[in-house]
């Protein structure tokens, strides 16, 4: 890790007063969460349900198949011992200090705010909160759970419980975008990172920073990173860590 680029980096967030952090999974993968597309992500390694991955996390897939959609749905984001990592908490410390105003997270596995973050824009929605479509009622992550991959269903009229994520065939959630639009569109410090800026509409939203600083942390190259001012290739979690709890 290059430490002139870490110093640099700790000078933009010490003149900084409202800075946002725009993340993608990359951000999880060291608290060994499995990302989507990368070599040994879900999409490529996923074999046993004979469909896509990507079919599998669809709206009418779910209402198709829930037994299905429920025992790839525990597997791979209910049962899981994942903990906040390096990046998290030294994102929630720099909430704590006042600089860090928004974290803005394409995750759906609720490690920011188990770290301690406070103000969480989750485009993509949680699995720590699921709700029955029919009549609103509502269900724990815990709860979920303890069904083990069957499926989960209301008490009070036996519809499908679903989670509180955004799938695929679905819109965000037009509050949320706005709250991400705003939080960057005013920031004075944009922070992007475990992200390949590749998955629309959210990764158009860093567009609307208007702002003169961008720090770039990413394993691979982005179309972003000419706007950058500053690209790390290194691991997020190192990069955050070095540059916020020195």
């Amino acid at each position: 890790m290059d430490q002139n680029k870490i110093e640099a980096f700790k000078k933009l967030i010490d003149k900084s007063s409202n800075i946002v952090f725009f993340g993608g999974a990359g951000v999880s993968t060291e608290s060994g969460v499995k990302d989507y597309r990368s070599e040994d992500g879900l999409y490529n390694t996923v074999r046993q349900y004979n469909v896509p991955p990507e079919t599998i996390l669809s709206r009418s897939f779910f209402e198709q198949h829930p037994d299905v959609f429920y025992d790839f749905y525990y597997n791979y984001f209910l049962n899981t011992s994942a903990e906040p990592n390096k990046a998290h908490f030294a994102l929630a410390k720099l909430e704590k200090a006042g600089k860090l105003k928004a974290v803005i997270t394409q995750n759906i596995d609720g490690l920011h705010q188990r770290a301690g973050s406070k103000n969480v824009i989750e485009l993509h929605g949680t699995v720590l909160n699921h709700y029955c479509p029919k009549c609103r009622a509502t269900m724990t992550f815990e709860q979920v759970k303890a069904f083990k991959g069957k499926i989960p269903r209301c008490e009070n009229c036996a519809s499908v419980i679903k989670p509180c994520v955004v799938l695929y065939e679905e819109p965000l959630d037009e509050k949320v975008i706005r709250s991400a639009i705003d939080a960057i569109s005013s920031a004075d410090l944009l922070i992007i990172g475990g992200t390949s800026l590749s998955v629309y509409p959210a990764a158009g939203f860093v567009q609307y920073f208007k702002g003169e600083n961008v720090v770039l942390i990413n394993r691979d190259e982005t179309h972003f990173d000419s706007s950058a001012n500053l690209v790390f290739r290194d691991k997020i979690g190192e990069v955050l860590d070095a540059a916020i709890n020195c």
